[in-house]
């Protein structure tokens, strides 16, 4: 994990060089930023003069009265205010967008063109700019105008469907996953339309369009031809998966739960081994994996009357031992003491004056020669680099053509 600093930035990050303009607010359109920021980009958030993107305020828990979710999102980037609703303000937008290699941007659909900032109208002024455009249903189609957050594109999309139990209400997920997996689709598109502008399109820029509705619809599996072609409609699993045995939860003596995953044959006939019932591999009745998986009921419970003699920690010694594929369920607390993820720096501590250090997440995935890196954990007020950067854009922009020819491809 690199540990530059913001008078010390990286300089093998994989996007070093690259100018992002990150527009919008709140989780999914920010996160993509934040994917770029983590891997050497510079990227210039801009929010409105006042109080800012109210990620800044968001989440119940304080630390000295300041937001602990803001860091995380806000980390290695450079923060400028602009009223977009102002002709100024679109004005200052324009210039630093001329220089700019991507622009993220998650509002509703209209808008953009609304402000007289369309991908045409933008495409004008710096030809290679890739736009990526987050929203709740796509810039096209009947659903365009409708605004969406994270909670309707899980339920749209398909997965708070087959999440939770088949007699209960389907519940949302802990997290804004909708929101999180739409920026990753993002940031996938953002990279792809940056390799092809400068690797194969002559150094043109494009539109990525990534809906939350569709990105938790991709998450689907097999569901779409299975229904296709047989007319099943996939359903809640509770803490298992359908027909896929043994994948669950088990319980362990002192009142916790491991999962354990042996559904591949080879790797149960490990745990059957492990168990001590190695003649469990050759009944009939779970023998291969579509046998288990219409006794799964059957086998979850023998499998559990066993695990229920050990603690959580014995179990996981045994499992661990003959070679069975498992785990325990982690709090964040479990998380930031476990030394795996201690030693593969997933627990970063980040000095910071608003806070001394903070804990933070370390970054994913971890490259060889180019990792990412976290230098600072965001500004503390809107409009921090407005000297900085809003001194440069307006000469940046007349002077764009250098600026894009000086700017080699990283991709």
């Amino acid at each position: 994990m690199n540990t530059d600093t913001a008078e010390n930035p990286p300089r093998n990050g994989p996007l070093t060089g690259l100018r992002i303009v990150e527009m919008g607010q709140l989780l999914a359109g920010p996160f993509v930023g934040s994917r770029c920021a983590d891997f050497g980009a510079e990227v210039i958030k801009v929010e409105p003069p006042g109080k800012g993107d109210p990620m800044r305020q968001w989440g119940h828990h304080r630390y000295n009265g300041e937001c602990l979710w803001w860091p995380v999102l806000a980390r290695n980037k450079k923060c400028v205010t602009a009223d977009l609703r102002t002709d100024e303000g679109r004005q200052k937008v324009r210039a630093l967008l001329a220089s700019a290699d991507a622009l993220i941007e998650n509002f509703k659909p209209g808008t953009l063109e609304n402000w007289g900032m369309s991908p045409a109208e933008l495409h004008a002024i710096n030809p290679r700019l890739v736009i990526v455009r987050v929203s709740g249903f796509g810039q096209t189609g009947p659903y365009r105008e409708r605004p969406g957050f994270a909670s309707v594109g899980e339920a749209m999309g398909g997965i708070r469907h087959i999440n939770g139990y088949p007699d209960q209400p389907p519940p949302r997920f802990g997290i804004s996953l909708g929101d999180t997996v739409t920026a990753l689709f993002a940031f996938e598109g953002l990279l792809m339309a940056l390799y092809w502008r400068d690797a194969l399109g002559g150094g043109k820029g494009q539109v990525v369009d990534a809906s939350i509705a569709e990105s938790c619809f991709s998450l689907l599996e097999g569901a779409l031809p299975e229904y296709d072609k047989t007319g099943i409609v996939r359903r809640p699993s509770g803490t298992g998966l359908a027909n896929v045995a043994p994948s669950n939860i088990y319980p362990t003596s002192d009142g916790g739960y491991v999962v354990i995953a042996a559904n591949l044959d080879p790797m149960f006939r490990r745990l059957c081994i492990t168990m001590g019932q190695p003649e469990l591999a050759d009944d009939p009745q779970y023998s291969d994996h579509k046998a288990r998986g219409e006794n799964a009921e059957k086998l979850d419970a023998l499998i559990g009357e066993w695990t229920r003699g050990f603690t959580a920690a014995d179990l996981m010694a045994h499992l661990d031992a003959g070679g069975v594929v498992c785990g325990p369920i982690y709090s964040i607390a479990d998380i930031a003491a476990d030394p795996h993820f201690n030693a593969r720096n997933m627990i970063c501590d980040v000095p910071d004056p608003r806070f001394g250090t903070l804990k933070v997440p370390g970054i994913a995935p971890v490259l060889s020669d180019t990792p990412g890196g976290i230098r600072w954990l965001g500004p503390d007020h809107p409009g921090s680099h407005d000297a900085e950067i809003w001194g440069h854009a307006a000469k940046e922009g007349e002077t764009e053509g250098k600026a894009h020819g000086d700017r080699s491809s990283r991709l």
